[in-house]
């Protein structure tokens, strides 16, 4: 039976588009350091308001990856 471990970090990515971007932006700038991504969990939605509007979506992830 193959075993793997798993390792965790937290990291936030932002976009004036939208959450969905926020996410994609933290996980293509994570794929250039970190090996072996599996899985991403939404932990904390919020956003920077200038006058009155949202100029910035923030999304922080968890990013799961598999230890070599």
């Amino acid at each position: 039976m193959q075993t793997e471990v798993f390792k965790t970090v937290q990291i936030t990515g932002s976009s004036t588009s939208g959450t969905d971007e926020a996410v994609r932006a933290a996980v293509e700038k994570a794929a250039k350091t970190i090996h072996n991504l599996r899985w991403f969990k939404v932990i904390e939605t919020r956003g920077h308001l200038e006058n009155g509007k949202i100029a910035h979506w923030q999304v922080t992830i968890d990013l799961g990856f598999t230890l070599d």
